[in-house]
């Protein structure tokens, strides 16, 4: 039976619907970097996303070619998953401005994809699929210590969500960790097309630390809550994907 990460490792991708504290293990993606609305038809993040699940699948399915990995198991492709951020002196994120979002979409591999397998497995979708796939990345994420929760009900809801994130970290004794490497992160469990906007199931996660003195809390170094949650995929993000398959 095929390996499914989501089911195996539910910690990470199956939180409960309260914060809660996490250590994330370091993992191995292919992600595509852009930046730009994710819901333009043609941008970059749409056109991002056929490339992410061809370079996935080529790992999959390699079982099946002439291509031998050393430790390959079968593997259900995970969902795909997002960093987002905004170049910002403040460091703040102003969610009208859509165009000013940078991305990383990114889904991820086993731990036994090395960078030799993976430039196989670029090379080999760019042979079959006819694309260029030179924009995706091997990409090594260690994301530490991060406060998550699991979301459901429609995306404009989840401020709620992150509000409850930063009010229960800060009670635990934990501030905001955000940098250039460490960012917030989203994994989408449902298919927007299919699932009701009430029951749709996201993950979020953001990089926290201890605090370094008594009183120290998310808002007091800066953080603010969002009041409308980062732009996601669109329901045709998985029509975009599809055209690879």
């Amino acid at each position: 039976m095929a390996f499914d990460f989501k089911k195996e490792c539910k910690e990470l991708y199956r939180p409960a619907s309260k914060p809660s504290i996490i250590t994330v293990p370091p993992m191995s993606y292919a992600a595509v970097r852009g930046k730009g609305d994710p819901n333009t038809e043609g941008g970059e993040y749409q056109n991002a996303l056929p490339l992410l699940y061809g370079i996935a699948y080529t790992v999959k399915m390699s079982k099946k070619g002439s291509r031998s990995i050393e430790g390959y198991f079968d593997f259900v492709v995970p969902p795909l998953e997002g960093f987002w951020w905004q170049d910002s002196p403040s460091g703040d994120i102003d969610y009208v401005r859509k165009d000013d979002f940078n991305f990383i979409s990114c889904i991820r591999l086993p731990d036994f994809v090395t960078q030799d397998d993976f430039d196989w497995a670029v090379a080999e979708a760019t042979a079959k699929k006819k694309l260029d796939f030179s924009a995706v990345e091997l990409l090594k994420v260690d994301e530490g210590l991060c406060v998550q929760c699991m979301h459901t009900g429609p995306y404009d809801s989840e401020p709620a969500t992150v509000d409850a994130m930063h009010e229960y970290a800060t009670e635990q004794g934990y501030v905001p960790d955000f940098s250039d490497t460490r960012l917030h992160h989203e994994i989408y469990l449902s298919d927007p097309r299919k699932c009701a906007p009430e029951k749709l199931k996201t993950v979020v996660r953001h990089p926290i630390k201890r605090a370094e003195q008594r009183g120290a809390s998310f808002h007091a170094l800066g953080f603010k809550p969002a009041n409308q949650p980062p732009p996601r995929p669109s329901g045709n993000y998985l029509d975009a994907a599809r055209r690879i398959l």
